[in-house]
C-alpha cells in the first residue's frame, strides 16, 4: 500500500466503521454483531498502519484512544484488567511534579532578579500578566458551568469500583492554613501542589536577594534539575499511548462510548470560549493601548500558524520576537517581555486548566461551589507558570492539582486523547497574548512607535523594502 495512499485509506476505513456503528445503534440496519466488530477492528488495523508509518507520539496517543475505546466496548471484562496500566501511567507523572514545579519555578523568578534593573517595565509587565490571565480564567469557568460538558455521564460503573470523594467543605481558617506547608517534605509526599508552589516561590524569592556568587550554584543546579527533569517527562510519555489506552478502555468499558460526546462539548466549549477570551478582553485592550490591528494581525499571523501547527509556543518565539520589533516594539522591551510572558502570562492555558479542572468534578458527578473551584484554578494558575516548555505540561499539572483535591483521575485520561486538538488552539492564544503585551507594555512606557516604514511586514513599494534590512541581516541581532 502506498504511503500516500494510507492516510486516506484510514480516514475511510475508520469513517464506514463509524457509519455502521451508529447506523445499528439507532435500528437503522441489522447487521450480525461479529460483522460490525470485523469492520471496526479492520479499520483499527488498517489505523495501525499508519501509526507505524507516521512514528508521532500525538499520533499513537489518538491511535491508543481509539484501540483502547473499541477493547472497552467489545471486550469490557478484559477492559477492567488494563486498568493497572493507567496506574502504572498516573504513578509516574506524580514522581514528575515536585521537582519539576520547584526547578521551574525558581529559575523562572530567581532568574528574573534583573526586575530591579528593568525598573518599571517589570512591575507593569507583571501586573498585565495576572489581569489578563485572571480574565481568562473566569471566562473558563463560566464556560464550563454554562456549557456542563462534564455533566450526564453514567456513573454506576465506577461508583461501585472507585471511591470517589468530594472536596470537604472547608473554611477560610482552614483553606489559608491548608496553602502554606509545615514540612516540605510531607507535602511532595502527600502530593499537595499548592504548598510546594508555595514554598518555591519563597525559596526563589530568598535566591533573588543572596549575592550573584552564592546564587549561581543553586540557580546553576534548579537549572540542571528542570532540563533533567524534562527529559524525565519525555522518557515518560513514551508510556503515555499505553497508559491512556488502558484508561480509556476502562473508562469506556464501564460507561460506554457516551463519554466520547462530553469529550467534544469539551472541546467546543474550549474553542467557544478561547473566542470569547479574544474578542472580549485582547480586542479591547489592543483597542486601548492603540495597537494598529490590521497590521498586527498580520504581524503575528507567522508566529500564530507555527504555533497551531506545532502546539508548540517556543516553536514561535524568534519570529514571534522578529515580526513585534518590526511592528515598532522596542528591542529592549522584546527582549524582556516575551520571554517572560512564556512564564507568566498563558492565557490559553490558564483558560484550558480551568475548564478542565470543572470538567474531571463534573464528570465525577460532584458538585463543587464557586469557593472550591476559585481555589481550584488559583492552584492551577500558581503551578502553571514557568513549564510552558514542558511536554505535556497541562497534564502534569492537571493531574496535581486533581490529585490534591481528591478528584477522580480517569476523566484526565479521557482528557488526554483529544488534549493536541485542545493544545492548537490554547497555544496560539498563548502567543497572541504574549505578542500583544510587548505592544501594550511599549505603549505604556511611551515607546511604541509603529511607524509605517517599519511596520508592514510585507510590502510591495521597493523604496520601502531597500529601506528594510535583509532577513539574514536581522535575525543574529535578535539573537
Amino acid at each position: 500500500m502506498k504511503k500516500s495512499f494510507l492516510p486516506l485509506a484510514t480516514l475511510v476505513c475508520i469513517t464506514l466503521a463509524a457509519i455502521l456503528t451508529v447506523l445499528q445503534q439507532y435500528g437503522f440496519l441489522s447487521l450480525p454483531a461479529d460483522v460490525l466488530m470485523a469492520v471496526r477492528w479492520a479499520g483499527l488495523g488498517v489505523l495501525l498502519m499508519y501509526g507505524v508509518q507516521k512514528r508521532s507520539l500525538t499520533t499513537w496517543i489518538l491511535i491508543s484512544m481509539l484501540v483502547g475505546a473499541e477493547i472497552g466496548y467489545d471486550f469490557p471484562a478484559f477492559a477492567t484488567d488494563l486498568n493497572v496500566l493507567s496506574k502504572v501511567f498516573l504513578k509516574l507523572i506524580k514522581t514528575i511534579i515536585a521537582p519539576l514545579i520547584f526547578a521551574t519555578l525558581v529559575v523562572g523568578i530567581a532568574g528574573h532578579s534583573n526586575l530591579k534593573q528593568v525598573g518599571s517595565m517589570g512591575w507593569k509587565a507583571i501586573v498585565y500578566f495576572e489581569i489578563v490571565t485572571t480574565l481568562a480564567l473566569f471566562i473558563g469557568l463560566a464556560a464550563i458551568n454554562l456549557s456542563g460538558a462534564g455533566k450526564g455521564i453514567d456513573m454506576s460503573g465506577i461508583a461501585q469500583t472507585d471511591e470517589i470523594q468530594a472536596p470537604a467543605k472547608q473554611s477560610a481558617s482552614d483553606i489559608i492554613l491548608h496553602v502554606f506547608p509545615e514540612n516540605i517534605a510531607k507535602s511532595v509526599a502527600e502530593g499537595q501542589v499548592l504548598q510546594i508552589v508555595i514554598f518555591s516561590v519563597l525559596f526563589a524569592i530568598g535566591l533573588a536577594m543572596v549575592s550573584e556568587k552564592k546564587r549561581k550554584p543553586m540557580l546553576d543546579f534548579c537549572e540542571s534539575l528542570s532540563e533533567t527533569m524534562f527529559k524525565f517527562t519525555n522518557i515518560i510519555m513514551y508510556f503515555a499511548p499505553i497508559g491512556v489506552g488502558a484508561a480509556i478502555a476502562y473508562t469506556v468499558g464501564h460507561m460506554g462510548l457516551g463519554i466520547l460526546v462530553n469529550l467534544f462539548q469539551l472541546l467546543a466549549t474550549l474553542y467557544v470560549a478561547l473566542i470569547v477570551f479574544v474578542l472580549v478582553v485582547l480586542l479591547p485592550v489592543a483597542l486601548i493601548a492603540r495597537v494598529p490591528i490590521k497590521r498586527f494581525l498580520q504581524a503575528i499571523s507567522g508566529p500564530v500558524s507555527i504555533a497551531f501547527a506545532t502546539t508548540s509556543s517556543e516553536a514561535a518565539l524568534p519570529r514571534a520576537m522578529e515580526e513585534m520589533e518590526k511592528l515598532g516594539v522596542p528591542r529592549k522591551i522584546v527582549a524582556f517581555v516575551m520571554p517572560t510572558g512564556y512564564s507568566f502570562n498563558l492565557d490559553g492555558t490558564t483558560l484550558y486548566l480551568a475548564l478542565a479542572s470543572v470538567f474531571v468534578a463534573q464528570a465525577a458527578g460532584i458538585d463543587l461551589s464557586w469557593e472550591q473551584q476559585l481555589v481550584m484554578v488559583f492552584t492551577l494558575m500558581l503551578t502553571s507558570k514557568g513549564v510552558a516548555g514542558v511536554p505535556r505540561a497541562s497534564l502534569v499539572i492537571l493531574l496535581g492539582t486533581v490529585a490534591s483535591f481528591n478528584l477522580p483521575v480517569w476523566p484526565v485520561f479521557a482528557i488526554l486523547g483529544i488534549d493536541e486538538l485542545m493544545d492548537m488552539a490554547r497555544t496560539s492564544v498563548n502567543v497572541t497574548g504574549n505578542c500583544l503585551a510587548t505592544a501594550v507594555v511599549a505603549r505604556w512606557e511611551g515607546e511604541f512607535n509603529p511607524e509605517p516604514e517599519v511596520g508592514l511586514v510585507e510590502t510591495t513599494n521597493p523604496e520601502l523594502e531597500s529601506q528594510i534590512p535583509a532577513e539574514e541581516d536581522r535575525t543574529p541581532e535578535l539573537v
